[in-house]
């Protein structure tokens, strides 16, 4: 027989109980989270999302309470009126807030009971997450989750009451859009009232933020749910959290400081104070040092050690005099065995056209001058691993699986020099241009200096997840060629500005164009991406056709949105970054679903609502929609 709840009203939540309530008469409210009966004692561990209160239940209640008391079990909900007590000094639970005190128990309601578990919210691991998911209900219950769901709070409000502080505007935008494909697939709404016509969920609020630009409200943040439609991995998922802002009349150095600001309150959440500005480095500089557009600082950078050898040294070796010879050390790594040795080269996958060098010691037997320099250029420790990366002299190409920008056959070896100062401010002058084969040389020892510092984490230690290492990176490169479409991609998006110095090479040297873009990179992980944004209609006509686009497709796809430009669009830029990885770094949680309360499988299933799921045909027929099957397409 269950009690109702009637007029009772909580006093104090279940972790709010100290020494000094001691004498006070109070009536907490909360699950099981687990009883022992001692006979004439029984205890009861009463738990709500602030923590765990012991409740006793002694014989001298009453024959009736102590009865109901007996017939508790996990996760049955009940509430408890009675009076807080002092602890002996011998029974003193220093693992919890309140282990002091405990509650000694005058009235007892059972207001639910629970059927037989799948498993125990006071579980400390749960191996199953498939489990988890299907009864998510019963999974946030577990302390880890709620920390999760709490951090994810308080998070947001910091992040809010610092953009409020500096005048943003909260400003929501429509779920239900026109579809404007920006990489991934679009998920489609198919409208009743317009047969055949459909509304896409958006994948940013892109061109939304930018009309607020023009619309006059200066400063534009919204948190907001966004959707793709694209295949998942640890730190995806279709629906997702993204802190979206806009400024007008910004330049980068703007959204830096005002990022900057919003995620040094973010972390003051968790106890850490960021050091701001964060470090700036060119999209160049971060492929040569690290073969990565979102560098992991925790590790020293790679080193081109080319000038370590000489000429001869290289016919020897059978490298290529024109591509660098990349140095990756991994600290602290100490001597290793053949074997250990052997088992590096996998790490580097197939790549029949470039060279490993993973036994120093016995490269120093034959080049001891040059060894003798990369240890002067790397700055190895002794007890450091370094391992050269170079391209055979007789190919110029890499394996499948390098990522990175293609451009064009016929791309030197060296092309022309950039000049001026990059988004960052900081100056690039002299710094020579990548080309397509040094950069996939330098990306290919960027993978294998990841793989390496996970193989060896335990000895080095570096990947400390409270060690947040921040970084911007900047001018990008404008376009990406594509080898299959033989034509130029926008690497960012198709809104982003120019650099100001390479307006030139628009429609000359497309390649060789920087994009005022640039990312928020944490610990390898890049947390948001933004630009200063177009806001003439002529230049946007020229990126457009730039990718190819005749003026037709323009007006098509984007004919509201050049037209909006043509009234007075002011100079603007933003950045997205992304809510879900930012909390799911800040709680040291291996996956999204950590931190996200009803997230979808790797296969885009919601396990809890059994989602997706066939609707009725009448449902569909209201639409005009059949459904075909696979087999038939």
């Amino acid at each position: 027989m269950f009690d109702f709840l009637g007029d009772l009203k909580r006093t104090h939540m279940c972790g709010a109980l100290r020494a000094s309530d001691a004498g006070s008469n109070v009536v907490l409210m909360g699950w099981v989270n687990r009883r022992r009966d001692l006979g004439n004692l029984i205890f009861i561990d009463l738990r709500d999302r602030t923590g765990i209160t012991q409740v006793v239940l002694t014989a001298e209640a009453g024959a009736e309470l102590h009865k109901k008391a007996e017939s508790l079990r996990s996760e049955f909900v009940i509430a408890v009126i009675g009076h807080v007590k002092l602890r002996d000094a011998n029974t003193i639970n220093p693992n919890i807030p309140t282990g002091e005190v405990e509650v000694v128990a005058d009235e007892l309601r059972i207001l639910n009971d629970c059927k037989p578990l799948p498993f125990s919210p006071s579980d400390n691991d749960v191996a199953n997450e498939e489990v988890r998911l299907k009864y998510r209900y019963l999974d946030l219950r577990r302390p880890e989750m709620q920390y999760n769901i709490q951090l994810r709070h308080n998070v947001s409000i910091a992040i809010r009451d610092y953009l409020n502080s500096q005048g943003f505007y909260e400003i929501e935008t429509p779920f239900m859009t026109r579809s404007t494909p920006e990489g991934a697939r679009d998920y489609l709404v198919p409208s009743r009232v317009h047969p055949g016509e459909f509304y896409a969920l958006p994948q940013s609020p892109q061109l939304f933020k930018q009309i607020l630009m023009i619309s006059g409200f200066d400063k534009y943040f919204q948190i907001v749910r966004c959707f793709r439609d694209e295949d998942l991995r640890a730190d995806r998922q279709p629906e997702f959290t993204q802190i979206d802002l806009e400024i007008s009349f910004a330049r980068p150095e703007i959204v830096f400081a005002t990022v900057e600001g919003f995620l040094t309150a973010a972390l003051k959440t968790v106890g850490v104070d960021l050091q701001t500005p964060f470090p700036r480095m060119s999209y160049d500089q971060a492929i040569r040092e690290y073969g990565i557009d979102k560098p992991d600082m925790r590790l020293p950078a790679m080193t081109d050690v080319r000038s370590a050898f000489a000429p001869e040294n290289l016919a020897t070796l059978n490298l290529d005099p024109d591509l660098p010879i990349v140095a990756i050390v991994t600290p602290k790594v100490g001597e290793l065995s053949r074997k250990e040795r052997d088992d590096i080269k996998p790490l580097f996958g197939d790549r029949k056209n470039a060279k490993v060098f993973e036994d120093i010691k016995r490269l120093e037997k034959s080049f001891p001058d040059a060894v003798a320099k990369i240890r002067e250029l790397t700055q190895a420790h002794a007890e450091d691993f370094i391992v050269l990366v170079g391209a055979s002299a007789t190919t110029i190409q890499f394996g499948d699986g390098v990522a990175g920008q293609r451009v064009p056959s016929g791309d030197p070896v060296v092309a022309n020099y950039r000049t001026g100062s990059g988004a960052s401010g900081n100056v690039s002058a002299g710094l020579v241009r990548l080309s397509a084969r040094e950069r996939q040389l330098f990306e290919a020892a960027g993978q294998l200096r990841l793989a390496l510092a996970q193989k060896y984490s335990a000895k080095h230690g570096a990947f400390d997840k409270r060690d947040y290492r921040f970084l911007w990176v900047t001018d990008f490169p404008m376009f990406e060629w594509d080898e299959t479409e033989q034509r130029w991609n926008a690497a960012h998006h198709p809104f982003t500005s120019p650099h100001e110095d390479d307006m030139d090479k628009l429609e000359s040297d497309p390649g060789a164009v920087r994009a005022l873009a640039y990312d928020v990179v944490l610990n390898g992980t890049e947390l948001g991406s933004g630009s200063i944004r177009i806001h003439r209609q002529d230049i946007q006509s020229i990126i457009f056709k730039a990718l190819g686009m005749s003026p037709e497709e323009q007006q098509a796809r984007f004919g509201f949105f050049l037209e909006a430009l043509q009234y007075g669009t002011p100079p603007h830029g933003g950045i997205a970054l992304g809510l879900d990885r930012i909390v799911m770094i800040l709680a040291g949680a291996d996956s999204l679903r950590e931190v996200i309360p009803f997230p979808k499988t790797a296969k885009a299933i919601d396990l809890m609502m059994d989602a997706p799921t066939p609707v009725s045909d009448r449902q569909l027929k209201e639409l005009g929609i059949a459904v075909v099957e696979r087999k038939n397409l």
